[in-house]
């Protein structure tokens, strides 16, 4: 494997986007379909969450799902990004919403058993 040039790769792209600007060539361009409100329960249903968990998980009251699952309000910036991950990589969505939640259950066992031994003391 070759070693990159990244200032050549830069001059190239500077050099490119003065093309740009004088109307010289046209650049390429993507577009990414952002999830809608519309989209929200079949993302939500096929993770297998419920309406409270996928409120936590996506860092949201469970109102505010509520709102996007009746097309009342659409989600937002990094909402609309999150949901677009749990569009199109339900199993990694999946794996860290189970890890956070093993992790919240070890945190809560050590909390309630420090509590148990603060009463015996």
């Amino acid at each position: 494997m070759s070693k990159r040039n990244i200032g050549k790769e830069i001059i190239a792209g500077l050099e490119e986007f003065k093309a740009w600007r004088h109307g010289e060539v046209k650049l390429k361009t993507h577009v990414v379909e952002m999830p809608t409100a519309a989209d929200v329960p079949a993302i939500r249903k096929a993770l297998g969450l419920s309406q409270p968990e996928f409120a936590d998980f996506m860092g949201v009251s469970l109102g505010t799902l509520r709102n996007w699952e009746q097309a009342r309000r659409e989600p937002q910036g990094p909402a609309r990004v999150l949901l677009l991950v749990a569009a199109k990589q339900p199993a990694a969505v999946r794996a860290a919403f189970n890890a956070a939640h093993a992790e919240a259950r070890t945190r809560k066992r050590g909390a309630l058993s420090k509590a148990r031994a603060s009463k015996a003391a």
